[in-house]
């Protein structure tokens, strides 16, 4: 068996009262090693699994599947873009295409044709007020606006 030429830091330290560990009291114990497991990573062991194990809260587990949520849009909006004159005009109404559902906040000054997936009850009867109308989007009417 060979010889180890080189000291080791337990050797060099052997003898002496701390052992390179400061006060005598230092690593005594089990007090020492700041609680089992995964006691205290929020608290003193933070930087530790923050380097080590940064997805250990929350990155995996189970989220409960919830609905698709169809995307909405107001009358006043589309009555705004009409105004600004951000919609096409074909004939004497404007026409906003939507692949959503259109609901009744607001109201409408001018006459627009609404092509929609789904609208609520009051909507039908602002747009026919303002003189417009409202049409059921189709595959058909997508590919075409």
């Amino acid at each position: 068996m060979t010889s180890r030429r080189q000291k080791t830091k337990k050797s060099k330290l052997l003898g002496r009262r701390h052992f390179g560990v400061g006060n005598a009291k230092n690593r005594r114990g089990s007090g020492n090693r700041g609680g089992r497991g995964n006691a205290g990573l929020c608290k003193h062991k933070n930087s530790f699994f923050a380097k080590y194990d940064p997805d250990y809260f929350g990155k995996y587990g189970f989220v409960r599947p919830g609905k698709t949520r169809m995307p909405v849009a107001h009358l006043y909006e589309i009555d705004r873009k009409a105004l600004l004159g951000k919609l096409e005009k074909k004939g004497d109404k404007f026409v906003f295409s939507f692949d959503g559902k259109i609901l009744a906040t607001g109201e409408l000054t001018h006459p627009v044709r609404i092509i929609a997936k789904a609208w609520s009850k009051n909507v039908e009867e602002k747009i026919k007020k303002a003189g417009g109308e409202i049409a059921k989007l189709s595959n058909d009417s997508k590919e075409n606006n």
